[in-house]
């Protein structure tokens, strides 16, 4: 049970640094600058290792979501395992997938899922940034 409700706040944390994206006034600089630079960097931080820890939760408790290539089952454990599930978190976000670790079973719709966040994050930042360029530039 404890694992399923730290796995709830996990995902809770990535929505929450998410949604600033899709709230009208939710961000204050939305030029592009050094600050929205950070910005989107820190949101892309947190849903790599959100993602991360979203694998490593399942795999801890017995789900079989991630195989490495070249290892044998069940070999990777505690921080190794961790880093495995960051780095093929950091690989699905950027869709850049080198095949050296591989999702299986609901790893597979959870790495689907990432990846088209990883799409929408920087799509989505592009969108407002010139939207509000325009918003601007009409008052103006």
């Amino acid at each position: 049970m404890i694992p399923f409700l730290f796995l709830f706040l996990v995902i809770l944390c990535i929505g929450m640094s998410l949604r600033t994206l899709f709230l009208p006034e939710a961000m204050i600089d939305k030029f592009l600058s050094w600050r929205s630079f950070v910005y989107l960097l820190f949101m892309y931080v947190t849903a790599v290792i959100g993602f991360g820890l979203i694998y490593f939760l399942l795999m801890q408790n017995g789900y079989a979501v991630l195989a490495e290539t070249g290892r044998k089952a069940g070999e990777p454990e505690g921080l190794d395992l961790l880093f495995t599930c960051v780095y093929f978190s950091g690989i699905t976000m950027f869709s850049i997938g080198y095949g050296d670790v591989v999702p299986l079973g609901i790893g597979r719709l959870i790495a689907v899922i990432e990846g088209l966040l990883g799409y929408a994050i920087s799509a989505s930042f592009v969108f407002r940034t010139v939207a509000d360029i325009r918003k601007r530039r009409s008052l103006g």
